[in-house]
């Protein structure tokens, strides 16, 4: 039996260290940093009895704007509907309605994404950025 919940004391650290470090987007992640990261966010879990198998979190300042980031289901537990229900539960988390806008970033998960509103920009010519690939690489 699953169950997700944004009670961020439940965390496992290790576990989500261990399956983010596994992503092409955060491999090389320093721990400091992901606890830094966990502290500053609305996180969300996803657990098979006491072994957490999946994880989100939003970066927001709960009125305005929210990012989410960070979303991985464990190798063995994909195809289960994980990130259907992770999804679920951010998108009707209380802390999160209201938003003016709500943004991701996603290679691979549009399909997904886009059943729960998400479109592609509607102004691309607005968005800017710094992107610093190589931050977590030791030099």
């Amino acid at each position: 039996m699953y169950s997700v919940t944004s009670d961020s004391t439940r965390i496992d650290f290790d576990a989500v260290y261990r399956g983010l470090t596994a992503t092409y987007w955060a491999k090389g992640m320093p721990a400091e940093t992901l606890r830094k990261a966990i502290a500053n966010s609305l996180c969300f879990s996803i657990f098979k009895g006491d072994a957490q198998v999946a994880f989100g979190r939003v970066i927001t300042d709960r009125a305005t704007y929210a990012y989410l980031s960070d979303v991985f289901v464990i190798e063995a537990e994909r195809g289960n509907g994980l990130s259907k229900m992770m999804m679920e539960a951010v998108m009707a988390h209380p802390d999160l309605q209201g938003l003016r806008r709500f943004a991701l970033l996603t290679k691979d998960a549009h399909t997904l994404y886009e059943r729960f509103g998400f479109t592609p920009s509607k102004n691309p010519e607005w968005y800017m950025e710094i992107v610093n690939r190589d931050v977590y690489k030791k030099p």
